[in-house]
């Protein structure tokens, strides 16, 4: 049983950390918030009520740190840009002896937390889950559950249907920091690795399975799933895409943030994730459906800590989503969050097949 059992959430008054907040709430987990800014801290522990606690923590404290985790089974860290705050909080976590998950999107940062943490993670047992969201996360999950019963394939394609991108100011400057990082190139993976490099971008369309059909895309518009898939499936190119509509409202310095549009503060945008794996002539897709990326990161971090203190895992370690965890019962739990529509498809068979429709 976990109600009841505190959870800390770092960078908790951020946009999606006060989702996290909320759906560990609803799940009977007592969220501890974090952070940097005290003020907003309790702020936000007002808001909450009764029995929420506030522990202000900077990242370059590591006595404060371990003060917000003191007593926390787990602590989910929401704080961009995670180039700066996924070491240090680990590091926290690590000595804390408790399981550490992000919903980081910044591909440096999460290879980093591979690079970094993977041998001593692995020999103290511990669980480290980078990426534990819409980007990394979901994508993981689906190709992982496309795979079924094949061991290898040899393409892995994650195209994002994105109604609009309304970026956090959290997203500008996770973007930032990878930019520079990477000195104005760009990134893709393919023959088996990270490369670099300053080819244009090609627009492609992609044929979204319906209600979205054919789309006008960004090929290689790299997100975190180059990182999590790769890291344990043997596919040696995997790409991913977005439509041109949601990418040009990232890159327009003047688009707004956000904003709720229902009583859970979700936004109106919704999203259709099209992940397709690929061997010879035989193709296998996972699709799913839902609303606002930002707020459908929450159940999948909490489901993930949910998992991870009952002991549901497969791995331990630093694990992307689709390693340590059983992928198709993790998506068939995200319901009503996410619709997951599954497809086989060989030569000769250009319909597909459905396999499994979850609502």
């Amino acid at each position: 049983m976990t109600a009841g059992l505190e959870v800390a959430v770092y960078g908790a008054y951020g946009h999606t950390g006060r989702f996290v907040v909320a759906h560990l709430r609803e799940r009977g987990f007592v969220p501890v918030l974090s952070g940097r800014d005290a003020d907003r801290l309790t702020r936000l522990a007002e808001e909450f009520g009764a029995g929420v606690d506030a522990r202000p923590a900077s990242v370059d404290d590591p006595a404060a740190l371990e003060r917000a985790l003191g007593g926390a089974a787990a602590v989910i860290n929401c704080a961009g840009p995670f180039a700066t705050t996924a070491a240090p909080v680990i590091e926290a976590a690590l000595r804390a002896g408790i399981p550490y998950v992000d919903v980081a999107a910044e591909i440096e940062a999460n290879v980093d937390t591979f690079t970094h943490f993977a041998d001593r993670a692995r020999a103290e047992g511990a669980v480290v889950v980078p990426a534990m969201a819409f980007y990394g996360g979901l994508g993981d999950l689906l190709i992982s559950t496309a795979m079924g019963d094949w061991t290898k394939a040899d393409e892995a394609h994650v195209a994002y249907g994105l109604s609009g991108w309304h970026p956090t100011a959290g997203t500008r400057a996770a973007g930032a920091v990878s930019g520079r990082r990477r000195g104005g190139r760009k990134v893709r993976y393919r023959n088996g690795r990270l490369e670099y490099h300053q080819d244009d971008l090609r627009t492609v369309e992609w044929a979204f399975p319906d209600p979205m059909g054919p789309r006008a895309v960004i090929g290689e518009f790299t997100m975190a799933d180059v990182v999590t898939v790769p890291s344990h499936l043997p596919i040696p190119e995997v790409r991913t895409y977005m439509t041109v509509e949601a990418a040009r409202e990232l890159s327009a310095p003047d688009t707004p943030a956000p904003t709720a549009a229902d009583e859970h503060g979700r936004s109106a945008q919704t999203f259709l994730v099209d992940a397709v794996v690929r061997s010879g002539d035989s193709e296998r897709r996972a699709v799913a459906t839902g609303q606002d990326i930002y707020a459908v990161t929450a159940p999948l971090a909490v489901e993930a800590v949910d998992r991870i203190l009952t002991g549901r895992i497969r791995a331990t370690g630093v694990a992307s989503a689709g390693e340590i965890f059983d992928a198709p019962d993790f998506l068939r739990a995200l319901s009503p969050h996410v619709a997951l529509e599954l497809r086989a498809q060989s030569a000769g068979d250009p319909d597909g097949e459905t396999r499994e429709r979850t609502a």
